[in-house]
């Protein structure tokens, strides 16, 4: 039977606000030990003194973590600078955790020595992984296909895993862009990529939701390197933005929609509000790749709001099982500062569509990990929201 509980602080001081998550941990297990555990800490946190009272509680619990933008769970909703812990409890299922150090170095090794470490445990098909990686070094969404790549050379038996779905998302600072921390069990590193991978009998379904929606007419990616896109259309990428938005500058307000070849969904990339008037060249926070379909989008903070709720909806209906045993949410940090006050309803759409006990648990992120379609390979997203239901099967 999988199990999971959920502690959440905002108490300042780093050793009171862990007692406290700890505490209501211990209260709703009521003597299960939990297996793994997602930890997500707001930046100015003792993350080791943190990290070492988890362990000490739980000194066989496979641990990732990271710093955020802001967290929410069923305990207290949405909150900044507050420190939350979700754990996983079964004897049915496998999961376990890797971690990829120096991930701008070389990200396919990084990521290759996550995946190796934490596949070591598991003797079934890997259900899922979830992972929080580095956003500030190097790009996510090379860290993403490094990570697709390094799930899809591993096998188990006589199986290679292919595209394993992968969830989650990258860690953050509160818009300082100075430095991110990912943690794994008691260490606290930047520039790295931790992951839990699930296999066993876990059931589990998800839901993507902006809230954006396209405005004026596609235009192709003709000249881009990384997250610099330099031409759309063979003109300026900000010739394409002055012709439906005027003299407004390129901002997270109006995002790009990315059209994915295979299906009709796409996945956004918000500008960083960098820009070069003279090369009409505009940064994003993703890369985006030539060639791709593109859209200027826009929205209301009451249709990114309706956003939460459409991807819970969508993770509902296409559970596998009769009901969730909890929920995990990963939030865009571009949303939260778009809606500013409003922000705390962005959950509150998400948890009214739940059982009101369904433990639920997340983190605003500096870009959100998930598939477009059920089972489908992950893609980096900016701007949008992600449910995660899990349950038995």
């Amino acid at each position: 039977m999988l199990k999971l509980a959920v502690g959440h602080s905002n108490d300042p001081d780093s050793s009171s606000a862990i007692a406290d998550v700890l505490e209501q941990i211990h209260a709703a297990l009521a003597g299960d030990l939990p297996l793994a555990g997602l930890l997500f800490a707001a930046i100015d946190f003792e993350h080791e003194q943190v990290l070492q009272a988890v362990m000490a509680a739980f000194p066989h619990i496979e641990l990732i973590g990271g710093t955020t933008d802001g967290e929410m769970s069923s305990v207290l909703g949405f909150e900044q600078d507050s420190l939350t812990l979700v754990v996983f409890c079964s004897d049915t299922i496998t999961i376990s955790a890797g971690m990829g150090r120096h991930v701008s170095k070389d990200a396919i090794a990084a990521t290759q020595s996550a995946v190796q470490q934490a596949i070591v445990p598991h003797t079934e098909v890997i259900q899922f992984c979830i992972s929080l990686p580095e956003s500030l070094t190097t790009s996510g969404r090379t860290i993403l296909e490094s990570l697709k790549q390094a799930l899809g050379k591993q096998t188990l038996g006589k199986q290679t895993l292919g595209a394993v779905p992968i969830f989650g998302g990258l860690t953050a600072d509160q818009w300082r862009a100075q430095q991110t921390y990912q943690f794994f069990k008691t260490e606290v590193c930047s520039d790295a990529v931790p992951v839990l991978l699930f296999s066993g009998p876990i059931l589990f379904s998800h839901g993507v939701a902006s809230g954006w929606h396209p405005i004026g007419k596609a235009g192709k990616v003709t000249r881009a390197k990384d997250n610099v896109v330099y031409e759309i259309d063979n003109q300026p990428a900000l010739a394409f933005y002055h012709r439906y938005l005027g003299s407004l500058p390129p901002s997270s307000e109006y995002p790009l929609a990315l059209f994915d070849a295979d299906s009709d969904r796409a996945y956004m990339r918000a500008p960083s509000g960098i820009y070069d008037s003279k090369t009409g060249s505009i940064t994003f926070f993703g890369d985006v790749p030539e060639k791709s379909v593109v859209h200027i989008t826009e929205t209301t903070h009451d249709d990114i709001l309706l956003a939460s709720k459409q991807s819970t909806q969508q993770a509902l209906a296409s559970y596998p099982g009769k009901a969730p045993a909890a929920a995990l949410f990963f939030s865009c940090a571009s949303r939260r500062q778009i809606l500013g006050s409003r922000t705390k309803e962005e959950y509150q759409q998400a948890q009214q569509l739940l059982n009101k006990t369904l433990p639920s648990c997340g983190f605003y992120t500096n870009g959100e990990i998930s598939p477009l379609q059920q089972q489908g390979t992950a893609y980096m997203h900016n701007e949008t929201f992600i449910t995660l239901l899990l349950g038995d099967a």
